[in-house]
């Protein structure tokens, strides 16, 4: 792999993590946010950043991380066996805004490349990615314009990549265990490398840059809704799914605990408060019970 490559990609990420900071700051209006830059003992590093206990967002963590190791984690193999013992090389963003009023939604975005090196062997290389939208209270227009966003950022590249990365999302951040999705998706994709490096650059690009274009506009329109404990107390119910999701499914998480990557980076996706019942059922008819019903099943929001 060309180190031009690797070099347009890492130079492109860091942009990309400053200039999502820089805006959610903007509409937050409240504490900036926290650096952290950090090395791994294994090879190579990032730097965190965390807002907390904004106006706006209660949490949100926006981190970069660039590694690089001898032997490909678990995570990263187990559905492509032949990578299984090659060295490797990671970079990426993240980002997780957990929202302190409950009519705005959480949402999550990651863009990522890989190399995986082999001696003798050409590298191999991909990327993958996409943006998803949790709501703790549903609102059409919110969801058309989430995943309309997310349809102009993919039609560029072919009439069928929305409708397949969007089914991809439904799939991927979906929850086994409860049978239920995690939210109302957007897209997901792994292993782009068949269009070549500049198309599938490119698709990454366009999919990390519009994803302020998609959240921001649904914050402005819901940060100010007056909400009440009710509505506190569902969205940290919901936030618990979050975390169930994020920890026994992510790949991003496994990956960065089994490459030995810095946990507090990789656990900045969690809630700061979060909050679980046994057997509790959404009252029939409520607002809560729409969100299941209406905007927890995949559906074609375009």
């Amino acid at each position: 792999m060309d180190s031009g490559h690797t070099g347009s990609v890492r130079t492109y990420l860091l942009d990309l993590q400053d200039k999502v900071c820089a805006e959610l700051a903007g509409i937050d209006g409240g504490p900036p946010f926290r650096e952290d830059a950090w090395q791994r003992p294994q090879g190579g590093g990032g730097r965190t950043r965390i807002l907390t206990e904004g106006a706006v967002f209660e949490q949100a963590g926006v981190g970069f991380s660039h590694v690089y190791g001898e032997r490909l984690p678990p995570s990263a193999s187990a559905r492509r066996p032949e990578l299984a013992g090659r060295s490797f090389q990671v970079m990426g963003v993240s980002l997780v805004i957990h929202p302190r009023n409950p009519y705005v939604p959480t949402s999550h975005c990651n863009v990522r490349f890989f190399v995986a090196d082999s001696p003798g062997e050409e590298p191999l290389w991909w990327f993958g990615g996409g943006l998803d939208l949790t709501p703790y209270y549903g609102f059409e227009e919110d969801a058309v314009h989430w995943h309309s966003t997310a349809c102009r950022a993919c039609a560029p590249f072919g009439a069928d990549w929305y409708p397949r990365f969007k089914r991809w999302c439904d799939e991927y951040f979906f929850i086994r265990h409860r049978g239920e999705a995690r939210g109302i998706g957007g897209i997901f994709f792994d292993d782009l490398s068949e269009p070549g490096f500049d198309q599938s650059f490119a698709f990454l690009r366009s999919i990390g840059d519009c994803f302020l274009e998609a959240y921001l506009p649904i914050v402005e329109r819901r940060k100010n809704t007056p909400y009440g404990e009710r509505e506190r107390d569902f969205q940290l119910y919901r936030r618990g799914r979050y975390v169930e999701f994020n920890l026994v499914y992510d790949r991003g998480t496994l990956f960065g605990l089994q490459s030995g990557g810095r946990t507090e980076s990789i656990l900045m996706s969690l809630p700061p408060l979060v909050r679980w019942r046994y057997d509790w059922r959404p009252q029939p008819g409520s607002a809560e019970a729409r969100l299941y019903e209406e905007f927890l099943k995949p559906r074609d929001w375009i």
